[in-house]
């Protein structure tokens, strides 16, 4: 009743403070705003250099091909075709079933290398994105700005995490996989040019809805695999007082050379190289995509040649990671770090 007689005479209604998730999701746009060069444009002009590159290519095989001597060309189950004015859709007709599931595995090579650049891209963009997270905010004083609003250290850490392990990813994966069909349609028409089929010989013998279902479905192995590399950069960015990407490179590297230097995992009846693998790498290489294919599971691989990529880059393979202890010893680990780089950030704030 008072809140009615308040309203009515000219006051105001009470205002709902506002939803965590909707200020998380505001953080989220901040740092998107803030790295869209890194996030957004990185991936996708390394994509179109990708695609540029790939045309490139195409029109001087035209010219080397429009060039070659008549006398020049190829055998296939004794049939002689000739390079200049080569006929695809007959030379189609004379490939065998293996020939062609072997061209298939060529063609899936080809997309996935293609596609490469935008996570090239990214791999840099988030190493170099958590080096200066929490660093440059208290390099330039903002960090007095963003702590006068009720917005709190955790909240703000925990959305340069989701930023580098779930935002970038997701705007790579797009990036990579425009390449990828832009690489696809290039292709297209230069088999197009040659009297080909692009369905019987592009899009029927490779997988590119597979691989794009794989890349989608990598984002989360990523998000895990990635977090002690995120923790550690994170930690440094918010530790040191100068030049963050010294001491995030030089304490890991130096504890692995003392670490081989006096054999002390011997201790532990290890190899120094264990150190340098599940430590050293770990702590730097954990935002390179597929870098956790080393304790991946592979069933046995019983094929040579562009068709092992088929066997090797697969859900199955991808997701025995979540089963592997070094995947969740490492989550615990990046944990452990990010709730330090979080306590570290409330308590400094010197420039």
């Amino acid at each position: 009743m008072n809140a009615t007689v308040s309203i009515a005479e000219g006051g105001h209604a009470p205002v709902a403070a506002p939803h965590p998730t909707h200020k998380f999701a505001l953080l989220l746009r901040r740092e998107f705003w803030e790295h869209k060069g890194g996030f957004l444009w990185s991936p996708v002009i390394a994509g179109g250099i990708s695609l540029l590159l790939t045309a490139m290519a195409g029109i001087a095989g035209e010219v080397m091909l429009g060039r070659a001597p008549a006398s020049k060309g190829i055998d296939l189950n004794g049939t002689h075709m000739s390079i200049n004015g080569l006929d695809l859709g007959m030379l189609t007709s004379k490939m065998s079933p293996e020939d062609m599931r072997q061209f298939g595995g060529a063609v899936d090579a080809s997309l996935l290398a293609s596609s490469l650049w935008p996570f090239i891209a990214m791999t840099f963009v988030v190493f170099f994105y958590c080096l200066g997270a929490l660093y440059d905010e208290r390099k330039d004083r903002s960090v007095l700005f963003w702590k006068s609003l009720p917005l709190s250290d955790r909240d703000t850490v925990l959305s340069k995490v989701a930023s580098a392990v779930v935002v970038a990813p997701l705007i790579a994966t797009a990036a990579a996989l425009l390449t990828m069909f832009g690489f696809l349609l290039i292709a297209s028409g230069l088999v197009m040019m040659h009297g080909g089929s692009p369905m019987q010989l592009l899009w029927g013998p490779g997988s590119p809805l597979t691989i794009a279902v794989q890349f989608v479905a990598a984002i989360p192995v990523y998000a895990l695999w990635a977090l002690p590399t995120v923790g550690w950069l994170l930690l440094c960015s918010a530790w040191a007082r100068s030049k963050p990407f010294l001491w995030a490179l030089m304490i890991p590297a130096f504890a692995g050379i003392f670490v081989s230097w006096f054999d002390i995992m011997q201790v532990f009846n290890l190899e120094s190289t264990w150190f340098w693998k599940n430590i050293v790498a770990r702590l730097l290489l954990g935002t390179v995509p597929g870098s956790w294919f080393n304790v991946a599971h592979f069933d046995h691989i019983d094929a040579d040649g562009p068709q092992v990529i088929s066997q090797v880059v697969n859900l199955q393979s991808m997701y025995s990671v979540l089963l592997t202890p070094q995947l969740w010893l490492g989550v615990l680990a990046g944990a452990a770090m990010i709730v330090a780089a979080i306590r570290l950030r409330r308590w400094r704030d010197e420039g």
